[in-house]
């Protein structure tokens, strides 16, 4: 508006629908002051959830096959870049296995390191069948390994009263498997009590 009356006009207009909660007087007594805070109605965002993805069910897995090892691939000379890889990995993680390395230490370690690709042998069992099965560990289930043998036979072996025994650059390491029912990623969280009563 050109005019003064039609831009005092316009003002308290503009400001009547920019502060409703006010009074005329209170209006009128800020523009004296010339400092005039209106007041703003934000409309609250609505958050849209994420959707999580749903994996397959272990119905679904076993259905599609996918830890299945196909006969053709059930070989052990497949695997020994597999063992080569995983002693590097071990090497690694326990700071070059020196002569001078705390057994306990490397114990530790290896309690809560990936077993794929390490050459196990059952040294104890209450099953006679099992014992002295050696091969590479393909697969570590909750409750089973399933070994790859130098005769190209896939074993499934239970943790469940087996001892397995593991050798890397000389240091020997027993793995009592009752007390080894843990998936891979579960057993990397979990501490391990260096004490107590071993049994099959």
């Amino acid at each position: 508006p050109q005019g003064s009356e039609e831009a005092k006009a316009f003002v308290n207009a503009f400001l009547k629908r920019s502060m409703p909660k006010m009074k005329d007087e209170a209006i009128q007594d800020i523009l004296t002051r010339k400092a005039v805070v209106l007041e703003h109605y934000s409309k609250k965002k609505t958050k849209q959830k994420r959707k999580k993805t749903k994996g397959f069910t272990a119905k679904q897995r076993r259905e599609m096959h996918l830890f299945e090892i196909e006969p053709e691939q059930q070989r052990y000379t497949i695997f020994l870049p597999l063992h080569e890889l995983w002693k590097q990995y071990i090497r690694d993680l326990c700071h070059g296995l020196k002569p001078d390395v705390q057994p306990h230490m490397v114990q530790g370690k290896l309690l809560k390191a990936d077993l794929h690709g390490a050459i196990v042998t059952v040294t104890k069992s209450k099953c006679p069948s099992y014992v002295g099965i050696t091969g590479i560990i393909l697969q570590e289930f909750k409750h089973v390994f399933k070994i790859i043998t130098k005769e190209d036979k896939l074993k499934v072996v239970p943790k469940l009263n087996n001892v397995f025994s593991l050798e890397i650059d000389g240091f020997i390491s027993y793995i009592y498997g009752s007390k080894f029912q843990l998936r891979a990623s579960e057993r990397s969280a979990k501490k391990f009590k260096l004490k107590g009563t071993i049994d099959l």
